[in-house]
Parts: C-alpha cells; sequence; structure tokens
C-alpha cells in the first residue's frame, strides 16, 4: 500500500504571507488616497490634470515690397527686457541669476533702451504688497520679475545682443514678433500699419496693410499633444502638428528712388505749414503710381498719427483751375470750341452773380487759347454754359470724377460732381462747387498721354505666394474707355506747353517751367467753402495745386500737387520743379524716352553659389554687384530671385566672411544704405534727406557692428 505524502506548511510562512497581501493592499489605498506625488502633485490630482492642449503656431505674416523687391514692411522677431529681482533663483553666488547690482544694471541699460537711470532704478527697486483677507496684516515682497518698459519693449535683435554684450546678472528677454518699417516715416499712409490683435494676430488698421490684410495674413498652424498639469508635453505621448502657412507678400508699384524724390520735394511743400498736402508722380503710360507722399506724415512703427485720413485717396477737394483742362477738352471734343475766337475777359454775369477772373480785372478782349493759359474763369465759364449742363456732366463722369477709381487703398471718396443751375455749371468749369480726390485727377491726366485713352491708376503689382514664388495676382496697364480724340489731345497739350513757357504775357505757369524737361501743365487755386456757406476769406483759405506731365510731345510721366491752406504757392512750385528734374535726370527722359522700354534684368537664386562668378555674370549684364565680406561663397543675396529690376541697379551679395569692410557709400540712397546695414546687422541713423554726402565709418576700414553708422543725405540733383 502506498503511502500519501503529507506536506506541513509553517503557520508562520502563512502569517507572513498574509501579512505581505496586507501590506500590499494597504499601499494600494494608501496610493489611491492620493498620498504618491508625481512632479510635487498627488498621483489622482496628475491623473486629473492630464489633458490635450493646443498651442497654436503663428503665421508670418506676408510682407511688403517695392517694384524692385526691396523691403517696405515685414515681419521681425522683437524683445521684451526682463528683470529678475527674486535671490531665490541665484543657488550660487558666484554666478548669480538675478538682478544684484541695481545700480550698475540702470547705468548700462540706460542708453540702450531709452529710459533714465532714474525710471530703470525704480522699476527694479518695486515691491509687492500683499495682505491677508481682511486686510490687517500686510507685508512686502520683492517681485520674481518686472518688465522694463517702455523703453525695453519691442527692441530689435541688435540691442539685444548689445544688452546681453554687457552680462548683466539678472537680466533676460521675452521673444515676440512684431510688424517692422525699415524706411520710417517712408510712404506711411500708402503702406498704413498692422498690429497684433487679441489672439496675436497682426491685422491691418490702415494703407496696403488694410486692404490685403486677407491676402497678407497666412494661416495659423497648431500643435496638439497630451500634457501635464504644467502644460509640458507628456514624454512617449502622440503629437499632431499641423504647419503654419506664411501669407502673400505683396509687390507696389512704388520705385523707392522716385518715392525718396517725392518725399524730398514734400519737405518743401512742408515749409508752407499747408493743413494737408500730396504729392504724386505717376507712370502717364501705364497708370502705375511711381511715388506719393501726403502730408502730414507719420513714422509707421511710432504710429505718431494726426489724421487716419490719407490726402491722396481720402480728402474731398474743389479742386480749382485745374479742371479746366477737361472743361476746355469737353467743349472741343463737342466742337464748340474755337481757340482763335475772341472774348472780353474780366467777369460775366450769371444769373444775379457776377464772376470774375482770378486777377478781378481781366486782360481786356483776348483768345479763347489766351484765355486758357491765363486761366481765366470767365472763359471757362463761357465755353460751359454754351455746352450745357448735361454735356459738361457726362464728359465729367466720364473721367471718372463722382466715382471712385478703385484704386486699391482703403477709404477712397467718391467726389461730388453735381451741379443744375447755370452759376453752378460755371463754377463746375474752372473746378469750384465740386469736389474730387487726387487720384482721380491721375487717373483724368492719363487721358493726355494716351490719345484720349483712359488708364486705372493702381499702386500694387503683384501679390505672390512667399512660399512657391507662384504669382497669385498681375496688374499692368488697364484701358477704361476712350474719352477723347486725338485732335482734343493734341490741342490740350499744346495749350498746357504754352501754360509752362509762357506763350502768352498773362500764362499762369512759367515759374513751373524745368529747362531740358519739356514740361507741360495746369495751375490751380481754388477758395475753400465754409461751414456757414459761402466760402472763407484770406489768401491762406484757398487750396493750391499743378497737374502737369512731361516731356511735351509723349507725356511718360505725370506729376501732380496739392495743397490745402499753405502760405502760398511758391512751395508747391520749388516742389514740382525739384520732382521733375530728379525724376527726369533718374530716369533719363528726354524728347521720345520711353520708360516702358527700360531695359530690365531678373534676378536669380545666387545663394551657396562661388561669388566671384555671380559678381563677373551680373558685372557682364550691366548689374552693380556689391559683394560684402571677403568670402568665396554667397550665403544670401539682396534682391530675392525672380526679381525684376532696372539696368545698373545694385544687387547685394553677402558671403561667408565676417569680417566687413566699409564700402564707399557716397551717393547711395537711405533705402540702398538700408539694405547693406540690414545684410549686415548695422544699426544706421540719418540726418537730412535724398542720397548719402558723409558717413560717419571711414571707407576700407572694418566695420565693428556695436557702432552706429550716421549718415548725412543731401540732394543728388538741385
Amino acid at each position: 500500500m502506498k503511502k500519501t505524502r503529507v506536506i506541513k506548511i509553517n503557520k508562520f510562512f502563512i502569517i507572513i504571507v498574509v501579512f505581505i497581501f496586507l501590506c500590499i493592499i494597504l499601499k494600494l489605498l494608501w496610493i489611491g488616497l492620493g498620498n504618491v506625488k508625481v512632479n510635487g502633485d498627488n498621483l489622482t490630482s496628475f491623473a486629473t490634470s492630464r489633458d490635450t492642449r493646443k498651442k497654436i503656431i503663428n503665421a508670418k505674416r506676408g510682407t511688403i515690397y517695392s517694384k524692385s523687391g526691396e523691403i517696405l514692411a515685414k515681419d521681425v522677431n522683437s524683445y521684451t527686457v526682463i528683470a529678475y529681482l527674486d535671490p531665490s533663483r541665484t543657488k550660487d553666488p558666484n554666478r548669480p541669476y538675478h538682478v544684484v547690482d541695481k545700480e550698475r544694471t540702470a547705468k548700462e541699460l540706460s542708453p540702450l533702451i531709452n529710459m533714465t537711470e532714474k525710471r530703470i532704478l525704480s522699476l527694479l527697486n518695486t515691491m509687492i504688497e500683499t495682505c491677508n483677507e481682511d486686510k490687517t496684516v500686510c507685508t512686502k515682497r520683492v517681485p520674481y520679475q518686472v518688465e522694463l518698459g517702455p523703453g525695453g519693449r519691442g527692441i530689435t535683435e541688435l540691442v539685444k545682443d548689445q544688452i546681453e554684450d554687457l552680462n548683466l546678472p539678472g537680466i533676460d528677454f521675452i521673444a515676440s514678433t512684431k510688424r517692422y518699417y525699415p524706411n520710417g516715416d517712408f510712404l506711411s499712409y500708402v503702406l498704413g500699419y498692422a498690429k497684433l490683435n487679441e489672439s496675436n494676430t497682426f491685422v491691418g488698421e490702415m494703407g496696403i496693410e488694410q486692404y490685403y490684410n486677407d491676402e497678407l495674413t497666412g494661416e495659423d498652424g497648431y500643435l496638439e499633444y497630451q500634457s501635464d498639469l504644467y502644460g509640458y508635453q507628456i514624454t512617449s505621448t502622440p503629437a499632431v502638428e499641423k504647419k503654419s502657412v506664411a501669407g502673400n507678400d505683396v509687390y507696389l508699384t512704388i520705385d523707392n528712388n522716385i518715392q525718396m524724390f517725392v518725399e524730398q520735394a514734400m519737405n518743401i511743400i512742408e515749409d508752407a505749414s499747408p493743413e494737408w498736402a500730396t504729392l504724386i508722380v505717376a507712370n502717364a503710360k501705364t497708370g502705375e503710381i511711381l511715388g506719393v507722399a501726403s502730408s502730414p506724415s507719420f513714422n509707421n512703427n511710432e504710429l505718431n498719427i494726426k489724421s487716419y485720413y490719407d490726402p491722396f485717396v481720402s480728402y474731398e477737394y474743389e479742386p480749382g483751375s485745374t479742371l479746366k483742362i477737361f472743361s476746355f477738352m469737353a467743349s472741343m471734343d463737342n466742337g464748340i470750341y474755337n481757340g482763335s475766337a475772341k472774348y472780353k475777359s474780366g467777369y460775366i454775369q450769371v444769373d444775379d452773380v457776377k464772376i470774375k477772373d482770378w486777377n478781378n480785372s481781366g486782360w481786356g478782349t483776348i483768345t479763347y487759347d489766351e484765355g486758357f493759359m491765363a486761366s481765366s474763369n470767365v472763359a471757362a465759364s463761357k465755353l460751359a454754359l454754351t455746352l450745357g449742363r448735361a454735356k459738361l456732366m457726362d464728359y465729367y463722369n466720364s473721367l471718372g470724377f463722382g466715382s471712385k477709381t478703385g484704386i486699391t487703398l482703403p477709404n477712397e471718396s467718391p467726389g461730388i460732381v453735381n451741379f443744375r443751375y447755370d452759376t453752378e455749371i460755371a463754377s463746375a468749369s474752372y473746378g469750384q462747387g465740386i469736389t474730387i480726390n487726387a487720384s482721380q485727377m491721375i487717373q483724368a491726366l492719363t487721358t493726355i498721354a494716351n490719345d484720349g485713352v483712359m488708364l486705372k491708376p493702381y499702386i500694387v503689382s503683384k501679390v505672390v505666394d512667399s512660399e512657391t514664388g507662384e504669382i497669385i495676382l498681375e496688374n499692368q496697364r488697364t484701358e477704361i474707355r476712350q474719352v477723347s480724340n486725338t485732335e482734343t489731345v493734341n490741342k490740350i497739350k499744346e495749350l498746357m506747353h504754352g501754360v509752362v513757357t509762357g506763350a502768352c504775357p498773362m500764362a499762369t505757369g512759367t515759374d513751373y517751367n524745368v529747362k531740358g524737361y519739356d514740361l507741360i501743365g495746369k495751375t490751380g487755386t481754388a477758395e475753400i467753402a465754409s461751414s456757414k456757406g459761402g466760402y472763407l476769406s484770406g489768401s491762406r483759405n484757398r487750396v493750391r495745386s499743378f497737374a502737369g506731365m512731361f516731356p511735351y510731345e509723349n507725356p511718360q510721366i505725370i506729376v501732380y500737387a496739392v495743397a490745402g491752406k499753405a502760405t502760398g504757392s511758391n512751395n508747391i512750385k520749388k516742389a514740382i520743379k525739384s520732382v521733375v528734374q530728379d525724376v527726369g535726370t533718374y530716369l533719363n527722359i528726354n524728347g521720345e524716352a520711353n520708360i516702358t522700354e527700360m531695359s530690365t534684368y531678373t534676378t536669380s537664386n545666387y545663394i551657396n553659389k562661388e561669388a566671384k562668378e555671380i559678381y563677373k555674370s551680373l558685372t557682364t549684364n550691366k548689374m552693380n554687384a556689391i559683394v560684402i565680406g571677403n568670402g568665396d561663397i554667397i550665403i544670401n543675396q539682396y534682391p530675392p530671385s525672380n526679381t525684376i529690376m532696372n539696368i545698373g541697379n545694385k544687387i547685394y551679395l553677402l558671403t561667408n566672411d565676417d569680417k566687413y569692410i566699409m564700402p564707399d557709400i557716397t551717393g547711395w540712397s537711405r533705402s540702398e544704405v538700408n539694405t547693406f546695414c540690414n545684410l549686415i546687422g548695422l544699426k544706421v541713423e540719418y540726418s537730412g534727406y535724398g542720397y548719402a554726402k558723409t558717413y560717419s565709418i571711414k571707407k576700407g576700414v572694418k566695420i565693428d557692428l556695436k557702432d552706429t553708422l550716421e549718415v548725412t543725405l543731401e540732394s543728388k540733383f538741385n
């Protein structure tokens, strides 16, 4: 018989096993009750704090360029200076992480962030008061950090580097993005500005920034992930990312050099203290706006704005005698004009109103041709009354007066063209009683340069996908309608030529004559309507203007200046002559020159290519290659690839060498100096206006990027 084997378990072993299980159960209960810490939080809190977070990746806003590809508005990194004050940040006294020497810190930061030492020191000595619930006990403590504003807000990368070089303990930076306008007070109303909204997205508020906001605004991306209580991504958890898409780039029709001439001429007009003014240069053959300046102006970076409405498109005003160009054309096109016929100048009685010539007495009996050149209100009134209300109204409407031109700038005003009675018809013939805007005048003047065909003015050349380079929108010469005939156009050009050259003794525009440029034009002076009815008195209460183009036989360039409540017309004369000479010399316009046929060059991608080879190629193609540094490989260029440039323009090539030698920048424009300085990271300050005459860093000297280049500008051609 087989024996059964009996295994005896020691009762102490059983007790130990039961004890272990009890310990495990108790441990689990203890954990479950929230007694285990994970990164400082109990497990229950840690588990419940797990969350799916979405971090928005803001898209880069598109860049605004001039016609030749020079940057006019772009996104740049900016920084806010902060100071850590809490001593607890410092664990090792030999390596402090908070501000230790407040006096030294304030003294060294002061010149870099444009704040007084006293103000900075007061911020560094900030204390925070905390109280209990019933506010019976209050204590003061040092805040963890403070922001050094306002001067420390929105500083550039260059200033940040300069502050970092000071090695000040406790000073740090908060990175952000700002909209930057490299040229400051330059094309201010046209560019407008963009500012951050509550979603941390730039939104255009004025100008191109506003009108093309949808095109310039990109598509934000996001990063979605599992986070802990502190918002950090939990290791080994999946993340979903959608990349942001940058906004499109906008290229203007503005020529930087012509814009500079216009800004310079506007300075001359501003010397007459006008309440407002605008000056425009346009391509007569295409309708492109090549340059436009308005007053009062502002710095787009500082937003020191006096008026949010642009005098170029938003101001409605009575144009005065420049409108005689078109009332005379109306009579010619309708077959009632006889330039050699005579009339008695001085005044004309229309109903119960006596309409006088501007000099009150007239010039006796003169021809209608002489009446135009003398800017006779009587001549214009007689022709308009003979023509009749309907035909004059139709002619003005066909020229676009009373309707928006559709130029792509916000807040364009349509003006008012509405007259009924004989006195109103007479007034409308010499530009009183109706209102226009300056862009309408440019549009109407294109008919004279294009054999009677009116062109649409435009200020945006193209919209380009910033990531692919694909052209999304491209504007070009747009013919609106045939307004006039060849015979009329030739006749009005002849009369406008006589105004400037003095074909008759009483011609009003001889002071605008610029030898060698064959300018034609018409002067204008209008009274300003009073809010109480009638017109304001006093010589300053006038709108003064000049509308012209050159050269006479085949006009290529339109120039128009208008100013409200200026002290006189002499400054407008000086400004027009200045801009005609500068633009004419720059574009080499004389006789039959045609700026639309000017030779051009399209840039390629030169990055990572040999500097010597590219320099040789560009020189062969008659481009002005500016090689920066003595490196052998190009690491950056300006303008970028696929930019259309005029022959002879500068192309900047930055090489792989950080030892920069100061070139001779005499005669460089402000925008050209800006381009050079931006490429190498050199700070620059200007005085004057125009082209570089003198500069603080000597030619041939190695550039220290901690220095500031000081440049004195002056007019190049005058």
